[in-house]
This record gives C-alpha cells, sequence and structure tokens, in this order.
C-alpha cells in the first residue's frame, strides 16, 4: 500500500539530484512498488497531471481559497502568510511552513488510492463554499509534508526537475519495456497513466487512439524563410494554408461528435454548428483541422473569433455574426483503421474521399518546387487572409506530441513568441484596479525552467482583461503588493519589432516594443516557444540590421 507520505519521500530524492539517470532510477523503483491501483495515479501524479488525458475534471482551486484553507489548518495571519510568500516563492514549500505546527495526522494516513478519491472530490465540488470544504477535508488528513506536494499537484507545478519524457524512461525501466514501445504507446494513448498499466501487463503493442480521447496534436518546426524551409525538406514539398484559428481535433463515431482544442479540452459546446455538421461525415473518424470564423466566403479576423472562445453556449445572435467552419486536413483514424504510420499522401486521399460537407472545408492544398514558388504560394495564402504556409512531406507519418522537420511552419519574416505569464502588476489611471501589466516567460529547452523576456500591457481588450484579472489573482502564488508572481498557466502570443541582448531578464534578452497579438486560450503552457527560438530570432534580426547598414553604405 503506497501512501502520500512514500510518494513526497521519492518525490523529494528526484528534486534532490541533478542526474536524469538517478532520477529515472528512482522513479522506476516507485513505480514497482505500486499495485495496479496505484500505478496510473502515481505515473499521472509524478508527471503533473492529476486526471487521465480526456478526463474533462479539473480541479479549479483559486488562490483565494488555497489561503483561506491554509489559514485555518495553519492558524496562520497575514503577517506569516506574507513571510511565508516571501521566503519561499513556492505554493508547495509555503503549504508545508504554514502547516508544519499540524501534528495530528500519522504518517502514511492518506494513501495514493484515498488521494485520488479525494482530489475526484474537489473537482466534483460545486462553488466556492463546497470547494473549501472539500479541500480543507483533503489537506486536514495530511502530514505537512503531503499537503507539499497536494499543493504542487493542485497548483500543476511540481517543480521536481521531472519532464515528461522521463517518466515514460522510468515506466520503460520499471517494467523491461524498450522506449521505442513506451514512446509510441504515450504517442498513441496521450495518458502516462494508461501506458504504465499496459506496460506492466507487457501489452504495449495493444495501444491504439481511443474514441473521445484527444491524442495529442502533431507540431511543426518554425522556418524563418522559404529558403531555409526547401534546404531543410528538399525542392519538391507540400503546401497548405496556414490557419489562424483554433486547431482542434474532431472525433465522429455514429451520432456522436466532440471538437478538443490543442490543449486536449472538450470545446464543442462552443462551435455547435460545426458538431451538427459533423454527424453527416460518412464514415467513423479522427480527423485534424481548424475552426474558422467564416463569413460572406472570407475568412473572419482571429479577433472575431475571440468572441467565441469560452462560451458554453455562444448564442443565435453570436453566431450569426461570427459562423464557425471547420478546416480539416489530416485523417487519423478512419474505421477501425488506424493511419498515423500511413503516409500524409495516403492520409490526404482518404480525407478527400470523405468530400466537404456544410461548415466543414479541406484545407487548401498544392504541390510546389522551389523557393521562389513557396513565396509565391506564401503571398496567395496572405491574400486569403491566412497566417502564411505549413509545408509538409508528402510522405511522413503523423506523430502525435512530436515537432520535427517533416511539418513546418512560415509565417512573417519576423515571428511572433507564445509566451507564458508569470507576473503581473496592477494598471494605472483607466486601468486602475486591474492586472494589465503581465510579466511573461519562455521555455529553456528540455527543461521545465522559464526564464523571463518582457512585459506588456497593450493588445488586450477591457473584457480580456477583466477576465485575465480575475484568473491571475486566483493563480496568485506570491503577493508583493504592487506585483504577483502567478503560475504559469495563462499563453499568450506576444509581437515585438526586435529582440535585444539584455541583462534584466532572466533570459538573457528582451523584446522591442512588445504587445500582446491575442490570448492564446487554444495552446498548453508546455507548447510555449523556447529559449533557442528567441536566439534564433535575435540572430535574423542581427542578420537583417546588418544588411540594412550594408545597402546603407552601398548607397
Amino acid at each position: 500500500m503506497v501512501t502520500l507520505d512514500d510518494f513526497a519521500t521519492a518525490a523529494d530524492a528526484i528534486a534532490g539530484t541533478s542526474s536524469k539517470r538517478e532520477k529515472v532510477r528512482v522513479l522506476a523503483d516507485f513505480l514497482r512498488g505500486c499495485d495496479e491501483e496505484e500505478l496510473p495515479l502515481a505515473t499521472r501524479y509524478f508527471s503533473g497531471s492529476v486526471f487521465a488525458t480526456g478526463d474533462p475534471r479539473t480541479l479549479n482551486v483559486g488562490g483565494a481559497v488555497f489561503s483561506r484553507v491554509l489559514r485555518d489548518l495553519g492558524g496562520a495571519g497575514d503577517a506569516e502568510m506574507a513571510r511565508a510568500w516571501r521566503q519561499y516563492a513556492d505554493v508547495g514549500d509555503v503549504t508545508r511552513a504554514v502547516l508544519a505546527g499540524k501534528d495530528d495526522v500519522p504518517a502514511g494516513a492518506v494513501t495514493l488510492v484515498r488521494l485520488g478519491g479525494l482530489l475526484c472530490a474537489i473537482a466534483d465540488a460545486s462553488g466556492v463554499r463546497s470547494k473549501t470544504a472539500a479541500l480543507r477535508d483533503l489537506l486536514a488528513a495530511t502530514t505537512p509534508e503531503g499537503a507539499r506536494y497536494v499543493a504542487k499537484l493542485i497548483s500543476g507545478d511540481m517543480r521536481i526537475g521531472l519532464r515528461e519524457g522521463l517518466v515514460e524512461e522510468a515506466v520503460g525501466v520499471a517494467f523491461g519495456a524498450e522506449p521505442a514501445a513506451v514512446s509510441r504507446a504515450v504517442m498513441l494513448v496521450g495518458d502516462l497513466g494508461e501506458v504504465a498499466r499496459l506496460a506492466v501487463h507487457g501489452t504495449l503493442a495493444d495501444a491504439r487512439p481511443q474514441w473521445f480521447v484527444p491524442l495529442r496534436f502533431m507540431l511543426a518546426t518554425p522556418v524563418a524563410d522559404a529558403e531555409e524551409a526547401i534546404a531543410r525538406m528538399g525542392e519538391d514539398v507540400w503546401v497548405e494554408d496556414k490557419y489562424d484559428g483554433i486547431r482542434c481535433q474532431l472525433h465522429r463515431r455514429g451520432e456522436r461528435v466532440a471538437l478538443y482544442s490543442r490543449d486536449l479540452k472538450d470545446v464543442t459546446r462552443q462551435f455547435p454548428e460545426v458538431a451538427a455538421a459533423a454527424v453527416d461525415v460518412p464514415a467513423d473518424v479522427i480527423v485534424d483541422g481548424e475552426v474558422l470564423a467564416f463569413h460572406g466566403g472570407m475568412v473572419m479576423p482571429f479577433q472575431a473569433l475571440q468572441t467565441r472562445l469560452g462560451r458554453v453556449d455562444p448564442g443565435a445572435d453570436v453566431m450569426r455574426a461570427v459562423p464557425a467552419i471547420y478546416v480539416a486536413w489530416d485523417l487519423l483514424v478512419e474505421g477501425d483503421d488506424v493511419l498515423l504510420d500511413a503516409p500524409l499522401h495516403q492520409r490526404r486521399q482518404r480525407l478527400e474521399r470523405l468530400g466537404p460537407q456544410e461548415r466543414i472545408a479541406l484545407a487548401h492544398l498544392e504541390s510546389v518546387r522551389g523557393a521562389a514558388e513557396v513565396n509565391r504560394r506564401f503571398q496567395d495564402a496572405r491574400g486569403r487572409r491566412n497566417e502564411g504556409l505549413m509545408l509538409k512531406q508528402p510522405d511522413s507519418p503523423y506523430t502525435p506530441g512530436r515537432r520535427g522537420l517533416n511539418w513546418l511552419k512560415l509565417k512573417q519574416p519576423l515571428d511572433t513568441l507564445d509566451v507564458v505569464v508569470v507576473g503581473a502588476e496592477w494598471g494605472h489611471g483607466k486601468r486602475r484596479g486591474v492586472l494589465s501589466d503581465v510579466t511573461f516567460a519562455v521555455r529553456v529547452d528540455a527543461t521545465d525552467d522559464l526564464v523571463t523576456i518582457g512585459k506588456a500591457y497593450s493588445g488586450l481588450t477591457d473584457a480580456e482583461i477583466a477576465e485575465m484579472t480575475k484568473l491571475l489573482l486566483e493563480s496568485t502564488i506570491a503577493d508583493h503588493g504592487h506585483y504577483r508572481t502567478v503560475r504559469p498557466e495563462i499563453v499568450l502570443e506576444v509581437a515585438f519589432d526586435a529582440v535585444q541582448p539584455s541583462t534584466r531578464h532572466k533570459s538573457g534578452y528582451a523584446l522591442r516594443f512588445p504587445r500582446i497579438a491575442r490570448w492564446r486560450h487554444d495552446k498548453p503552457v508546455s507548447e510555449i516557444d523556447t529559449l533557442s527560438r528567441v536566439r534564433q530570432l535575435a540572430a535574423l534580426g542581427t542578420v537583417e540590421r546588418e544588411q540594412r547598414v550594408d545597402q546603407a553604405g552601398d548607397q
């Protein structure tokens, strides 16, 4: 019987070593000690997830609720809470410090299975009062050390140096499975808990996509220009328009239809006209594509589509003003046939045989040769009000959750960056009373570390700022008065004029004239841009400046 305190001990050991091999060894030993009910829970928890992929439940515990329960159980006043935040700036360490005097719970009182039930009770609780009571029941049953990791799980930020790839590796080591077999099962199933269950039984080969459990999306690598794309792919490539909408995976089986966003959340109710149209698709399918705002035969700006996001029921007036369509570009499953390993040209051929439906179109696709032709098609795509081009190898398989060179994306010469908000300041004047000035970060490659790269306050509507303020207050992990440190949950797309070296930010770079291009509701934090991408853009900007200087000298 594995307990929460056993979990905490193993997590401390993992956090206490910088050796990836040792992290994997400790985790593999722990997983081997779990029974069949405990194993999926432990695997998910170590990867930072509470629920299985495809499980729509969320804990939705705000900072105010968490602080209220800590004050109640730990007897801490405002001054003590503020002192703990200043000292630790980590929700888990603060929780342990505030509850340090709570010695009425014996070690091992909460098993992993019981923890799973208590977390489900929090997710199922409706309203602030019942959610507060459910959280209090959980923390009251744990030791301070166990509560520390409960807080980390609830915040979604384990901070023990254990990336998902290492969890995959540990599953393989624990149960004698080949890394490639584990990796493929994760790619197909998407849920590490289920993969661990298959591994312990030696049935990883049985992994296959599940209906209405979203697969992770195949990702594209950005390129600076057409010449770089051709250098990477060769002269002959497929190009599709790169659409400015919401990436969505469509599942249709019988009369049931579901749409899943890039962060694997169910968004079906936000686009009921697309779901209704998908019922007429002449096969059971899992399709990759994009939801666009489309009116009068033209793509509408993304800002129009934003009015549909987050609305459980968009209403007839909104749907009339901003009608949605689904543009499909890849067929992943048809009936009993899993097509992920089939070459793209075969998947596209089968997709085309299904034919377009009302409100379901096929992505604009052409075969081109050479950089000059790519540039012409890029301008054509921009003329159709799309972002740019996707370049794809016709023979490529579909690799969920992987970013490689089989798909490339080409947008503007100097791209935007997807970043995550890590701090916010109270605004001034017209924006007094709202958290409008946000500090944002990118991810250090191959780690969970975030490094700041700038701050911005312009680009969002008043309604978006009000919504963001509410979320930032709920996700605050340290209140410094004018400035708040927040959990990294809100992803923004930020535009800028240049990337330049800077000692002000931990990244070593700063963005010149940053402004918020849009709030990326559809993108998870795991897919924000990396420090290497920032360096690439900085280098590109340096080359362009040198070229301008040379041209000025020639004149």
